[in-house]
């Protein structure tokens, strides 16, 4: 077991205990206070306000955020099962210093204080999540908006927050229904459309959303129930252009290495239920049972055109470098092209074998969340507490590509293409070819790619991962009140959890049985596919999976070592024990709140898998591995809540925080090779082994963080304005670097004369190891105010805007130069107005983020980073609600999300024109109505 209880930590705990020991020193100077009886602050409390609109949700935010004794921001509902956007990411987006990552036109991964999602932790009623991806962030579009009351990101921890994360916490919260004290059924409708249509043959640009809420109470108000179901099916459409990248040409200016340009039309269905029943028989025992369950699928048809440019190779005997039964030759620019800033941006290439791509996305996934909650009272000092919760998640996809073409590798005719770069970074081409001609494309290997494995080259491939994760937890907290001191309670728990999270690595190559090449069957065949866009008038269209079920071609398993050693398991044990200390005090006459505590948490981590290593074509040799490490970190954390005015609050909080590493880092598995050649070196620098892939001995990110706000709250807490500092001090960072690793035991076949026994059984491996750390900083800046404020007559106006800088600095090799932070945005902004009075109501939001690294599916659905540029989103939506006579009850309302059809892009090397992604979502547009009885 590895404990690291440093300088830093000792200076923590001493900050926050010796904080502590002031307020006690300056009680023993002032009067001593009355014993409160005030309950404890405890995170699933808040969003217990009850909520009708925009104004009333705004109102019970700022509430949550100022009551709260840690550096939070709230999400609360307009109404039951109305929270303000389509999607928990839409509404997170919008909170000052959070900001989201688009991903196929949907907010669906997010940001906090510049620190992307494997440093934020999200929980469910304060209960740790499984995730449906392949690591620790949340795919927040899993959890329907309508089924929860309020969500709260913790900026700052507590010793009591279970699950913390380094960047910050999310915690999504569903109603209590005693709590919300009445009876209430609710009934929502939205149907919603994409203004770009429907871009691919078999697909819809039209869905629906509705929502069935009900809660209750029974037996004299000590049995409450909450229900609801929500179903969706929502459509998005794309239109996308990506280059392989940008080489120098022979004249020293760069181009086009290849483009791959799709439209994708998709649709998401889920069906999601929620589950809560609450009984309080008296004023000392209160249980909660909640129940989550969520089925989710995501379907994305893919179709276009694959062109190899300049990083296209020829095939054949090519002694004579032009087109014949013996040779494709490569690409070729015409002389004549223009040049503008170093760049080629208009010109003719001859000799283009384009491949026509019929891909195929989908994903199936359910998470199942359950949780029992009891509290004790056994006296007027004591409340125990016992929590037990489990949650699993299971995903399968199917990631499908099929080519075609005008005929296999060097079989089939060339074209001659005309392109031309738009201000935007995007390829325009005209086309000799027919490429919806059904007589000339075929399904076959136009390039001869997998010729290794399939004879001749694969016509596809499909990758058909699997993942399930699965968190069985229990806590145990103790509460005892304390009477004539500066800490009204201490709070004591333990809490245990394991997790274990699985990823299968299932990939095929498809081949045409012989090797020839397969014109596609009638049955289909769908109407060709505009890529107007693009310059390219239509491409053949077919029903990509229904060619592969039906036995037409040949799935071949891919034998290769990196597929092997793709497949891992991870499993985590984590015990953690905290106490906490909640302050109530006059600190020389000014009301002090807020707490000082210190976690505990014991890791015993540990990952099975296989190392693989390719011993010849299609031919690979595994090894069952493992590993693992144990380790203690100790946790510091206070808040402290001054009240230097009337509603007027100086917050100041430090804490430790730790992120645990992305799970496929923890992986066992790897890839390794052999050399003999070297195999009687000595030097490890040359040694015959060598590898890559994961370390289950990596140890967690650690930060140490200072966060100071200056919080000012006006009009009755209707408005409030703040402005807050952060510094956030990483410990270790985790970075790929090459380490010594002892294969020992691992095969190098046969044992012969030319074959002997090497001399080192050590060798290096790139896997992520901690490094160095660094800083993070930042600013943020709020303000919410209704406009009334100003003038009388601007009743039922008001505004909210929030701004943050953030910055960093982090350098895990001393060696190299410091690393970009995938996440960090160096400004984001977020703006909305709004209008409600009278029953009518309407609200124009905009936020933007600037250029940040984010996490895209690069090369065979694998996580790649990629510079993305400046985005503004804009939404708009309006409604009316009947206040009276018989539609007392109805609203309805209107939505449109994207406005201005802002892109999504994606360059290279810190050149914008330099495109690699361009996507166009187009507007999506929603009509709908809610119904409370």
């Amino acid at each position: 077991m590895s404990q690291r209880l440093n300088r830093r930590v000792r200076l923590l705990s001493g900050a926050a205990f010796g904080a502590a020991a002031l307020v006690a020193v300056s009680s023993a100077q002032a009067q001593s206070a009355a014993a409160t009886t005030q309950a404890d602050e405890q995170p699933a409390e808040v969003g217990e306000i009850v909520v009708t609109g925009i104004r009333r949700a705004i109102e019970a935010s700022i509430s949550a955020k100022a009551n709260n004794t840690s550096i939070v921001e709230v999400i609360s509902a307009e109404d039951i099962g109305k929270l303000p956007d389509v999607s928990i990411a839409e509404s997170l987006a919008r909170l000052p210093g959070v900001t989201s990552q688009r991903l196929d036109g949907r907010s669906q991964a997010i940001s906090i204080r510049g620190l992307g999602p494997d440093f934020t932790t999200a929980l469910l009623n304060g209960r740790e999540l499984v995730t449906t991806g392949d690591n620790r962030g949340v795919e927040f579009d899993q959890f329907p908006s309508e089924l929860l009351g309020s969500v709260v990101v913790y900026k700052t921890p507590d010793a009591a927050l279970i699950g913390q994360g380094l960047a910050g916490t999310v915690d999504l919260r569903t109603v209590r229904p005693l709590a919300y004290g009445r009876q209430a059924i609710a009934v929502n409708y939205r149907h919603e459309w994409n203004d770009i249509g429907a871009l691919n043959s078999g697909t819809t640009d039209s869905g629906d959303r509705y929502t069935l809420s009900y809660i209750d109470q029974f037996m004299d108000g000590t049995l409450g129930v909450a229900l609801g179901y929500a179903h969706m099916s929502s459509p998005y459409q794309s239109e996308r252009f990506n280059s392989w990248g940008y080489p120098t040409y022979s004249d020293g200016n760069l181009l086009t290495g290849g483009v791959k340009p799709y439209v994708m039309s998709s649709e998401l269905e889920r069906d999601g239920y929620m589950g809560v029943l609450e009984w309080r028989p008296n004023d000392r025992i209160h249980s909660t049972i909640d129940a989550f369950y969520s089925e989710f699928k995501n379907t994305q048809v893919l179709r276009g055109i694959e062109f190899p440019l300049a990083w296209g190779g020829s095939a054949g005997d090519c002694t004579v470098n032009v087109p014949s039964a013996l040779c494709r030759p490569a690409p070729s620019l015409r002389p004549g092209y223009t040049v503008e800033d170093g760049m080629i941006v208009a010109g003719t290439w001859d000799n283009i074998k384009g491949v026509v791509r019929n891909d195929l996305n989908k994903r199936d996934s359910n998470i199942t969340a359950l949780g029992w909650n009891t509290e004790f009272v056994a006296n007027d000092d004591w409340t125990l507490g016992l929590d037990v919760n489990y949650s699993k998640v299971e995903r399968n996809d199917i990631i499908l590509e099929t080519n075609a073409g005008t005929g296999r590798n060097i079989n089939g005719a060339l074209d001659t293409l005309g392109f031309e770069l738009t201000d935007d970074g995007v390829t325009r081409f005209t086309s000799q070819l027919d490429y919806a001609d059904s007589t000339l494309i075929r399904i076959t290997s136009a390039q001869g790619w997998g010729s290794d494995v399939i004879p001749g080259g694969q016509v596809g491939y499909m990758n058909t991962p699997s993942i399930e994760d699965e968190i069985k937890a229990a806590r145990l907290t103790a509460n005892r009140t304390l009477h004539q001191s500066p800490f009204k309670s201490i709070d004591f728990g333990v809490n245990y959890s394991e997790r274990s999270k699985s990823f299968v690595n299932d990939q095929y190559y498809i081949g045409v049985p012989g090797g020839g090449d397969l014109f596609v069957p009638s049955e289909y065949l769908l109407d060709p596919t505009d890529l107007g866009y693009l310059g390219i008038s239509q491409v053949l269209s077919y029903d990509a999976l229904g060619v592969v079920n039906s036995g037409l071609l040949d799935l071949v398993r891919n034998p290769n070592a990196d597929v092997a050693a793709g497949n891992w398991e991870v499993t985590e044990k984590v015990s953690t024990a905290y106490v906490r200390a909640n302050i109530d005090h006059d600190l020389f006459g000014l009301p002090l709140t807020g707490n000082v505590g210190m976690q505990f948490v014991y890791t015993d981590q540990s990952s099975t898998g296989f190392s693989a290593r390719q011993v010849g074509p299609g031919v690979s040799e595994t090894v069952a591995v493992s590993g693992g490490v144990e380790y203690l970190e100790i946790l510091p954390s206070s808040n402290f809540i001054l009240e230097v005015g009337d509603d007027v609050f100086a917050r100041f909080a430090v804490a430790r925080t730790l992120a645990r590493p992305r799970m496929d880092d923890m992986r066992a598995s790897r890839n390794y090779s052999y050399n003999t050649s070297l195999n009687q070196s000595t030097d490890v620098n040359r040694s015959p082994w060598s590898g890559g892939g994961g370390n289950p001995e990596l140890k967690p990110y650690i930060a140490d963080v200072v966060d100071v706000s200056f919080e000012k709250y006006f009009a009755n807490r209707k408005g409030y304005v703040s402005l807050a500092a952060f510094y956030k001090h990483l410990e270790t960072y985790v970075y790929n670097r090459n380490q010594i690793f002892d294969f020992t035991g691992y095969p190098i076949g046969l044992i012969t004369p030319t074959n002997p026994e090497p001399a080192l059984r050590q060798g290096l491996v790139g896997a992520p190891d901690n490094g160095e750390g660094g800083w993070i900083q930042g600013l943020e800046f709020a303000i919410s105010a209704p406009f009334d404020i100003i003038h009388p007559a601007l009743e039922g106006f008001g505004g909210l805007f929030s701004a943050s800088q953030t910055d960093s600095e982090v350098q895990p090799d001393p060696t190299q130069a410091p690393t970009t932070m995938p996440g960090l945005s160096e400004t984001v902004m977020n703006g909305t107005l709004y209008y409600e009075r009278y029953g009518f109501q309407g609200r124009v939001s905009a936020r933007y983020r600037s250029d940040y690294l984010g996490e895209v599916a690069g090369f065979g659905n694998g996580r790649t980073l990629r510079s993305v540029a400046a985005e503004t989103v804009v939404d708009a939506q309006v409604g009316y609600e009947f206040q009276s006579g018989p539609l007392e009850g109805l609203s309805i309302l209107a939505q449109v999300n994207n406005l201005t059809d802002e892109p999504f892009k994606t360059f290279e090397n810190g050149d914008e024109r330099r495109t690699i992604d361009y996507q166009s979502y187009g507007r999506t547009f929603a009509v709908g109505m809610n119904y409370r009885f």
